[in-house]
């Protein structure tokens, strides 16, 4: 039985988020150790705070400082938590309803066990020793005895150097398991080779392969070698470099470009070297450049020979 290639992968990007005034107001509040909630036209305080009325649709603006102090109506308990959650030993995930709010906030509880937990628990807010402006302020919630308090006060909203924006990680952490057909594609990279797989149907050759022609819909199992050289068909200049990536060494600006291999019938993308940027362009002659360690070729250069015709390329752009 062949080997069964698996891979971790990770996507990963910065999202940035501009705040309105609500939500600045909430997270700069957060920073100084106040928790704002914003009442509705028929009198109910939500936190966190919105900036639309989910009854009626309208603008709210009427902020409110509720109290650091509230009740678990709900929770779950993590026995194992993973990385970039709020805490790393065992915790519940709680809705905790701060005195003076109608609406249930959701953050993490500090408790000993689950044995601990119920619902109707007293809890109050642990502050984070260093602060920023973002939920991560409020550390966690920890139990606490302290009676119920509906005080409600109004707030401007107003702080001095206001939280305006925020950068939240996306990430997404995954095994990729390539199959049988692309399984054979990645093992002939290793040995400098290129393969596809020949449609029974069309007999048009994919690359990479894909196990079933995406056109006929039938199943591909003859392996073509294709290549080493090919053409670009298509191009774009990068100018901003990539940030947490195995490319960080790569000046901009540089060109990534559709290859189509010869012999295939499918592009495929890799980046273009060995010329300056400015005089890469359709119908270009390019052979790999391999790396003592890479699995893949670093990138394509040119061959020296002589422009395709547009006509040997035009069905792949």
């Amino acid at each position: 039985m062949p080997e069964l290639l698996s891979a971790p992968l990770v996507v990963e990007f910065p999202f940035t988020r501009s705040l309105g005034p609500v939500q600045s107001a909430f997270l700069t509040g957060l920073r100084e150790r106040t928790v704002l909630g914003v009442r509705t036209s028929d009198g109910k305080v939500l936190v966190p705070p919105v900036e639309y009325d989910p009854a009626t649709a309208e603008e709210i603006r009427d902020l409110v400082e509720v109290g650091a102090t509230g009740t678990v109506t709900t929770w779950a308990w993590n026995p194992s938590p993973r990385r970039g959650q709020p805490l790393m030993t065992p915790f519940a995930w709680v809705l905790v309803k701060l005195d003076g709010a109608d609406t249930s906030l959701l953050h993490v509880l500090d408790a000993p066990g689950p044995d601990d937990m119920r619902s109707g628990m007293r809890v109050r807010i642990r502050w984070a020793e260093e602060r920023t402006g973002a939920i991560t302020d409020i550390a966690c919630f920890e139990p606490a005895d302290s009676e119920p308090a509906a005080h409600v006060t109004g707030h401007s909203g107003v702080f001095d150097d206001a939280v305006t924006a925020i950068v939240t990680p996306a990430r997404l952490d995954y095994t990729y398991s390539p199959g049988r057909a692309q399984s054979g594609y990645i093992n002939a990279l290793a040995g400098r080779r290129t393969v596809g797989e020949r449609c029974p149907s069309c007999r048009k050759v994919y690359v990479p392969p894909r196990g079933a022609c995406p056109t006929c819909g039938v199943a591909t199992t003859e392996q073509v070698e294709v290549g080493p050289s090919g053409t670009v068909t298509t191009y774009c200049i990068v100018n901003i470099k990539a940030a947490h990536t195995a490319n960080l060494d790569i000046e901009v600006p540089y060109v990534y470009a559709h290859i189509a291999l010869d012999g295939a019938d499918l592009a495929l993308h890799g980046r273009i070297g060995g010329i300056p940027y400015d005089q890469v362009r359709m119908g270009l002659r390019v052979e790999p450049v391999w790396t003592s360690s890479s699995r893949h070729p670093d990138h394509y250069r040119p061959t020296g020979e002589p422009d395709a015709d547009y006509d040997q390329y035009k069905e792949l752009l």
